[in-house]
């Protein structure tokens, strides 16, 4: 994602923390943590060290977004990460390369 931000300016991504804890247990705490912040540019530092495996602050906040993502998931039969959803509503579960990547944000 980042890689085509940085080369197309009318791509946006939005994400929602969907911590799958089956998987990983902290990850609905790291969860918390990224959307507590108040700057876009410390959850993204938060979601980059989540993302590097580093540790993270606990949540400096009460908030149930996480637990409303995660209910959202469910409503859309959604249950692993990545999914990518796109302005059409078309569905894209799992990792996919920069190249297919674009080829689907062209046709959706």
């Amino acid at each position: 994602m980042k890689q085509i931000t940085a080369k197309r300016k009318d791509v946006v991504f939005y994400l929602k923390m969907f911590p799958v804890v089956q998987l990983h247990p902290g990850a609905y705490d790291k969860s918390k943590a990224i959307v507590c912040q108040e700057s876009n540019d410390k959850r993204l530092k938060l979601l980059e060290d989540a993302y590097a495996g580093r540790s993270l602050p606990k949540p400096e906040c009460v908030t149930d977004a996480v637990k409303k993502n995660i209910d959202l998931a469910g409503k859309l039969g959604i249950s692993g990460t990545p999914t990518l959803i796109f302005d059409d509503g078309f569905r894209h579960n799992g990792s996919v390369e920069e190249a297919e990547l674009l080829r689907l944000i062209e046709e959706h």
